[in-house]
């Protein structure tokens, strides 16, 4: 057996962690971030969200499982760069198609391996996600070289990513059962689920590049719109900021999830900032003002909407009153909007769930319920009108357990 390759993690202040490679060889450049979730690296790897950044799993064993088609979130992995402890040598997993090693290759991510991902980190948690570059092979070369790569990289600030990940042509999916009509939904980097969720809600769904202007979304004449994750500084993303506003001057009912919500938030014309290393993982508490429900959720952002927290606000842009309609309760992030007066709201989170905790599920047909009223001729309020019922059938447990803030 070959002696491996030898690699290293070089932060932009400096620091170095040395270890081997994994995956492709080469440079990868990026934002170093770490993600909590203890399981779901497959749909951590191909959640087109990731773009442009250095993915650390703060989970120590990765691989043990392998891949497989099916849990494939999207056509590719797409992090900058991979950083694990411990790489899994042996795949056990009867679903298991192939190692993650090798998908890792194949889709050109440079990775290290046999680093502390705790110590790393502690790092990013302490002085911030940063600029990154992993090195292995031929690409490792003298300290000064490595770390004058990575300051001299761009940062994640400012850069529009949504065209690195979303569809180049329209395409369109059916609907499960009964369809209620054409949803458009812009893609700045949406997973496989949510199509598959938004399907299930009754919805013909035609996603769109993120470049589609106005007159070439109304030309499918869609009854909704629908906006998703994805790379990047919102603050960096005008062009479909205005497609949003344009959307909600034709009146046509919106839901937003993680860039979407961002998006939303500018559209309504608040601001976004960034935060210090984000939130990534699926162990998020968020609390629902509304209902007074937690929900443990499923997150990728680094950005996130300024708005103050619980009092009605007025839209800058005109679009009426606003409210934050969810928020973190680790450190009081905006994590949903809700239009009082137009139909449209939007969350920081996933409720795919892939993978994840499934508390947000309901979220999809909220949506639906709202599509609905609105053909309905009902005015908006801004209430979450769905039931018990379906949040039980979504999540799959029952809403006393969850309900104790509203209780009290």
């Amino acid at each position: 057996m070959s002696a491996p390759t030898p690699a290293a993690l070089v932060l932009e202040d400096g620091t170095i962690y040395r270890g081997t490679a994994y995956g492709a060889e080469g440079t990868a450049l990026g934002e170093a971030v770490f993600a909590t979730g203890m399981t779901g690296y497959q749909e951590t790897l191909t959640d087109p969200s990731y773009a442009g950044q250095i993915v650390v799993q703060t989970s120590p064993h990765i691989g043990n499982t392998g891949v497989n088609a099916e849990d494939a979130e999207s056509r590719r992995a797409w992090p900058a760069g991979y950083v694990v402890r411990a790489a899994s040598r042996v795949v056990s997993n009867w679903r298991s198609e192939g190692s993650l090693g090798e998908q890792l290759e194949r889709d050109g991510i440079v990775g290290i391996a046999g680093v502390d991902t705790r110590a790393i980190t502690r790092r990013l948690r302490d002085a911030g996600a940063m600029r990154a570059g992993v090195f292995s092979g031929a690409a490792l070369v003298d300290d000064a070289a490595m770390v004058a790569a990575v300051r001299e990289s761009p940062q994640m600030a400012g850069r529009s990513l949504a065209e690195l990940v979303s569809t180049t042509e329209a395409y369109t999916l059916p609907a499960v059962g009964e369809s209620l009509g054409t949803l458009a939904v812009l893609d700045l980097g949406v997973k496989a689920s949510t199509l598959r969720f938004l399907q299930e809600e009754g919805f013909d769904l035609v996603v769109l590049p993120q470049s589609a202007t106005l007159e070439e979304v109304l030309a499918h004449r869609p009854i909704a719109a629908f906006y998703s994750n994805g790379p990047g500084d919102p603050a960096a993303s005008d062009q479909q900021v205005a497609l949003l506003q344009g959307l909600l001057r034709e009146d046509l009912p919106f839901f937003g999830i993680c860039f979407g919500n961002q998006l939303l938030g500018r559209a309504l014309g608040f601001g976004t900032y960034k935060l210090p290393f984000g939130h990534r993982g699926i162990n998020q508490p968020v609390l629902d003002t509304a209902t007074g429900r937690v929900e443990i959720t499923s997150q990728n952002h680094g950005f996130a909407v300024d708005a103050p927290l619980h009092e009605e606000l007025s839209s800058p842009a005109g679009f009426g009153r606003v409210e934050v309609s969810h928020y973190s309760l680790n450190d009081q992030v905006v994590e949903g909007l809700r239009a009082l007066d137009i139909p449209a709201f939007s969350v920081q989170y996933h409720p795919e769930a892939a993978a994840g905790p499934n508390d947000a599920r309901h979220l999809f047909a909220r949506f639906r319920e709202l599509v609905v009223a609105h053909r309905a001729g009902a005015q908006p309020t801004g209430a979450d009108t769905t039931t018990d019922a379906v949040v039980e059938a979504a999540t799959g447990r029952t809403t006393d357990a969850t309900d104790s803030q509203k209780d009290a």
